[in-house]
């Protein structure tokens, strides 16, 4: 009776490992965070510097993504800090692919305002991947200097 038993434990384990597991949604960091600070000059001497930094978290199952920054505004004087002050958060994007999958992601931004940028800071790219086919997708999102951002996606060919 004691090896029965053994067995049954034994069978109730192979199964439980061979069985597939319900795929929870999996959230990926992007590769590619960036930094960027100024610093300027207020009345009676005091030095303001503010730094931004961004990145995305991708959700790899449906292919939804947050596009999340982080600021850090810091006042001071000769002498000592006066002031600091955080802000920040997360804002969903639409999903790149229609269908649920398991997806690969990557975002950049572009640079601050400069003779390439011609509408100023805001616009960045999002390349997905399906890692179980041969599926690249590339969007592009730059604002129109109109209060509104354009954004476009294209499916990659192979040759």
């Amino acid at each position: 009776m004691h090896h029965v038993i053994k067995i049954c434990w034994a069978a109730a384990l192979s199964l439980t490992a061979v069985a597939p597991a319900a795929r929870a949604d999996d959230y990926q960091l992007s590769h590619n965070q960036r930094i960027s600070c100024s610093r300027g000059l207020a009345p009676g001497k005091l030095n303001t510097a503010t730094c931004k930094s961004y990145t995305y978290l991708f959700n790899t199952k449906t292919s939804e993504y947050f596009r999340c920054q982080v600021s850090l505004a810091l006042t001071r004087d000769n002498k000592e800090v006066i002031n600091v002050q955080t802000d920040g958060g997360c804002t969903k994007k639409p999903r790149i692919f229609e269908t649920d999958g398991r997806y690969d992601f990557d975002a950049t931004e572009t640079e601050p305002p400069n003779t390439n940028s011609f509408f100023g800071p805001g616009g960045y790219s999002i390349w997905a991947a399906d890692t179980a086919a041969q599926k690249v997708r590339g969007c592009i999102t730059i604002s129109s200097g109109l209060g509104s951002d354009i954004s476009k996606c294209l499916d990659m060919t192979f040759q």
